[in-house]
């Protein structure tokens, strides 16, 4: 069976399959497409012309051809055209064209991976045969990895064709340019390929990195010309444009060839990952060359884990890689890869850019990769060399991935996104005009220093005496020397080793800021299909120990957020919201973890983490809500902090449909009432210091943004919400609250068209700088929400409370699950009817049963799992099957946790439990049988007064892990009702 064959068959048997047949949404073919072609350009050198001839190549595509005579005619430019296109061809012509001219100059090619150099200086060493032989080495790799000696040589010999990426160039050429003053003043070229990865952070590093190399360029006497190369990208001579300073002329035009490619869209009834490694396997079985892209680190390892086992004699053909994993194994995936050794990978977006990792014949994306731009890029690794192959998108149960599920229509049809870039984020551009200066000394008057938002930024610096001005005012000099060092390009911050606690070897790997989350003390870490527990995070040290093991759980990381307005720069109004756009400060502390079983996700425990705080300024919009539509959910008896709530996290959700980012690039704060806005309020950020653009880019299509966002909601088929429309996988307060119907309702009112006749805002003032408001995003506490609902009278006319005390501990029986031989000290009834309390002894304990018989409704707190099971020690009368209401079942379903009756008693009734159960076995072997009756007595009448309270009030009150006092919305009548109809 050829391997053309095998992607028709493995296709038909997906289709024909009962299980996944039902489960393809949407399949589209798109057709091969034949090249478009023009004559190598008469202007290249006799040799290189003949060298084209040799291998088998008379005319270049269109692309190509029109790049080089753009090139040859002075013109920085852009290519933007699909992977595999042949991009490399249009940088290494003109330059080695230079090269083999009676004038020959140098060229920095700059990749943003190291696996992309290694790949190019193949390619590039491919023509250095033409090249005069005196010189041994024209094209050299200078990057992390290269050792000093070979450092040393490449600067000694004046090598002409520099790769490196843009951490060496700013920690390496630049502050030492005095090193490679040969190479500077005759740079011609400057080539930067994959443009389209410089956006957001990365991306507003590299733009002034370009500029401080184009200063020291100038300083040396030569001006390069800039060769970029793109993905396919909506905006690439913009980006192209902000990346340099400098008119960039755009060829977006492809006439390279494709073959048939096939996509399909799967929305899984499994979860994704599980769906994600059975196809794998089905591929890898087939003999089928297969990459898979997953969403996160640990999502890539878990499909790694469950699928080797399956391939029996082809489990070591397949792997997992991502970011964490070192060098060298890195680097051994990507040769497996290369020479087919491996026939599948598992990757994050590590494997996107065009390291050659071979032929592929199918590609499987877990999840939507958050634009149309790398959804395509990612696809674009099969199919190459003509060959027909498929791309097969599974859908996860995120927003934005059941938007596409729901509507594959517009996937299809949508359009490549733009990529934002920020160049005057304030935090990068005073670290890098730092960098500049201790570069070359900053000069008034100099071209670099011409713009307002440069301007304000160099006053900062001098104010904070980071930038020395000399006596005269016309010069700046840094107050260190190498700043460099101290500036992160990725935002990633201090980098941790991962340690084997066992044998100290490093296996891997993580920046400071995602040790917060992902290797606190506790957190489950995955490497390479094994898993680990992380023993400690030690910050100082730059380590995280961590020891293996195979646990049943995972762990997910809870936080909280605080933010506080420093300003607003812009405002508008979007149907009947107001909008404003301006710098925000916010605060991110995690202050715990929870521990999921694996197979049902349902919580395991909770525990508490002691981690400093994390905060950033950085730049964000906020929507402001009209206290009319508050007032009208409130009186329509809405949950309104759960559907502010809501509508945040579809918004977030919602960014990369219309903006090129990652959903974790954006964060969310709601607030029922704003004191500096007077409005209830709902923050959007960018998650990046100084922020990158995307809030203000979304500032400018905000009407497009709220009514996607109440299509998504109102289209999603759950009922309650789910993570298709309103949960977010990174809500720090776990989802709470969050009520999808109130959401619709918020949307339904806030889009509608305002009349006009009445201002709908009570403070019309933007907000001014330094008023210093913190927000607390898990705070579920709406104090002017007074929901009222019809008190007691939901209750029958003879109700009890119940609750009883053992006389054997856990401890002493075997174990929880062994309650029944716990024993009876003492019960205690509260019977409406009476309106008072009975208690029972041991020896009464029929008497209890008959009592509890004639009760129209048995109320308890964690009876039905214990006080049942304990009594079912004394009879064989099924008491669950009796009419009952289990308070904790209720909380615990609401919350998503169980809370103790003494918290729940501090703050909603200001009283505390008189003892507990470990006294109450005490008292029992000291003979204190009073003491008992009187503790339990206690205990039912708190638990009487907090149904009472639930009842009155429609919630409870407890104090979460941050200190706050917050309401846990408890609507008890309509289990009631439905307990009574049965």
């Amino acid at each position: 069976m050829s391997e053309s064959k095998g992607v028709h068959e493995y296709l038909l048997a997906l289709i024909q399959s009962r299980k996944f047949g039902p489960q393809v949404i949407a399949r589209k073919v798109l057709p091969a497409k034949e090249s478009m072609k023009a004559d190598v350009t008469p202007s290249l050198t006799v040799q290189l012309r003949d060298h084209l001839k040799k291998q088998g190549i008379d005319k270049l595509y269109s692309h190509q051809q029109h790049a080089l005579e753009l090139i040859k005619a002075g013109h920085d430019i852009v290519a933007a055209t699909p992977t595999a296109s042949g991009k490399s061809m249009i940088y290494n012509l003109p330059v080695m064209d230079m090269l083999l001219s009676a004038n020959p100059g140098n060229s920095l090619y700059i990749f943003p991976l190291k696996a992309l150099a290694q790949d190019q200086l193949r390619v590039f060493n491919s023509f250095t045969y033409l090249l005069p032989q005196s010189r041994k080495v024209y094209g050299a790799i200078f990057d992390g990895d290269t050792s000093p000696y070979t450092r040393r040589r490449i600067r000694e010999e004046s090598v002409p064709v520099l790769m490196t990426n843009p951490e060496m160039l700013h920690l390496s050429l630049l502050p030492y340019h005095g090193n490679w003053v040969h190479f500077f003043k005759d740079l011609r070229f400057v080539v930067i390929d994959e443009v389209h990865t410089y956006r957001g952070v990365l991306g507003g590093h590299m733009a002034w990195i370009l500029r401080r190399l184009q200063r020291i360029c100038s300083y040396y006497g030569s001006n390069p010309q800039f060769i970029l190369l793109s993905a396919t990208i909506g905006n690439p001579g913009e980006l192209a444009e902000k990346l340099t300073g400098r008119k960039v002329t755009v060829i977006s035009e492809n006439g390279a060839p494709s073959a048939e490619k096939h996509v399909v869209l799967l929305n899984p009834w499994d979860s994704a990952a599980y769906t994600a490694s059975q196809l794998l396997e089905a591929s890898i079985k087939r003999g089928l060359r297969t990459i898979v892209y997953t969403q996160s680190r640990k999502m890539t390892e878990l499909i790694n884990l469950w699928t080797r086992p399956k391939l029996g004699d082809k489990e070591n053909m397949l792997s997992s890689y991502r970011a964490g994993f070192l060098p060298e194994e890195r680097r051994e995936i990507e040769a497996r890869l290369t020479s087919g050794e491996l026939l599948g990978v598992i990757s994050t977006s590590a494997l996107e850019l065009g390291i050659d990792i071979g032929d592929l014949d199918v590609c499987i994306l877990v999840g939507y990769p958050g634009s149309i731009m790398a959804t395509w890029q990612r696809g674009g690794r099969v199919g190459r060399n003509m060959r027909e192959s498929a791309i097969i998108l599974i859908g996860q149960e995120d927003a934005l991935d059941q938007y596409f599920m729901r509507q594959p229509e517009d996937f299809f049809a949508r359009k490549v996104e733009s990529a934002p870039l920020n160049p005057f984020n304030t935090a990068i551009m005073e670290q890098h005009l730092h960098c500049g200066c201790a570069e070359l000394v900053l000069r008034k008057g100099e071209p670099l220093l011409e713009s307002d938002e440069i301007a304000t930024a160099l006053k900062s610096l001098t104010d904070k005496a980071v930038l020395l001005q000399s006596a005269d005012g016309a010069t700046w000099f840094s107050s260190r020397k190498y700043p460099q060092r101290h500036v992160s390009l990725r935002g990633g911050g201090t980098q941790l080793s991962i340690i084997n606690s066992e044998s100290g070897e490093i296996i891997g790997e993580v920046d400071s800021s995602r040790a917060m989350k992902e290797c606190h003390p506790g957190a489950l870490y995955l490497h390479r299909a094994r898993t680990w527990v992380v023993a400690s995070l030690d910050f100082e040290a730059r380590e995280v120990v961590v020891s293996e093991q195979s646990p049943s759980w995972f762990t997910r990381p809870m936080s909280n957020k605080n933010t506080t307005i420093l300003g607003c720069e812009k405002q508008t109004m979007s149907f009947r919201g107001r909008v404003s756009f301006g710098p925000l400060r916010v605060t991110e502390h995690v202050t715990g973890y929870q521990k999921r079983n694996n197979s049902s996700q349902k919580l395991i425990a909770t525990y508490p983490l002691d981690l400093p705080e994390q905060t950033i300024e950085t730049v964000g919009l906020w929507l402001d809500i009209p206290a009319v539509i508050k007032e009208t959910m409130e009186e329509e008896k809405y949950h309104f902090m759960g559907a502010i709530h809501a509508v945040e996290h579809a918004m977030i959700a919602l960014f990369p449909l219309l903006i090129l980012c990652d959903r974790n690039d954006i964060g969310g704060i709601s607030c029922p009432l704003h004191d500096e806005t007077e409005e209830a309020t709902i923050f959007v950020y960018d998650g990046h210091a100084g922020g990158i653009g995307l809030c203000e880019e979304a500032f400018g299509r905000i009407d497009e943004l709220l009514t996607e966002t109440s299509r998504l909601v109102s289209s999603c088929s759950c009922e309650n919400g789910c993570p298709s429309c309103v949960h977010s996988p990174k809500c720090g307060s776990g989802n709470r609250p969050i009520d999808k119907i109130a959401c619709l309702r918020l949307l339904e009112l806030l889009l509608e068209t305002p009349s006009g006749e009445v201002a709908e805002f009570t403070h019309t003032e933007p907000v001014t700088l330094d008023k210093n408001l913190a927000i607390d995003v898990v705070s579920t506490q709406d104090t002017s929400t007074k929901v009222q609902p019809d008190g007691l009278s939901v209750l029958p006319e003879r109700y009890g409370v119940f609750d009883l005390e053992t006389i054997r501990s856990a401890d002493e029986v075997g174990g929880w699950n062994r309650a029944e031989k716990m024993g009876i000290s003492v019960a205690v009834v509260y019977d409406s009817a009476l309106d008072g309390c009975v208690t029972y002894l041991e020896h009464e304990i029929s008497g209890l049963i008959q009592h509890l018989q004639k009760l129209e409704l048995i109320i308890g707190f964690n009876n039905k799992r214990f006080d049942n099971q304990v009594l079912s020690g004394y009879t064989n009368i099924n008491l669950n099957k009796l009419p009952t209401l289990d308070l904790l079942e209720q909380v615990s379903d609401h919350l998503g946790y169980r809370l103790s009756l003494d918290r729940l008693a501090e703050h909603t009734l200001g009283e505390k439990k008189t003892a507990d159960g470990l006294q109450a076995l005490a008292w029992y072997k000291e003979g204190r049988i009073d003491l008992i009756q009187k503790y339990c007595r206690k205990d039912v009448e708190i638990t009487r007064d907090i149904l009472h309270f639930a009842l009155e009030n429609g919630y409870l009150l407890f104090q979460n892990k941050a200190g706050k006092v917050v309401r846990l919305p408890l609507n008890l009548e309509k289990p009631i009702r439905r307990i009574l109809k049965k």
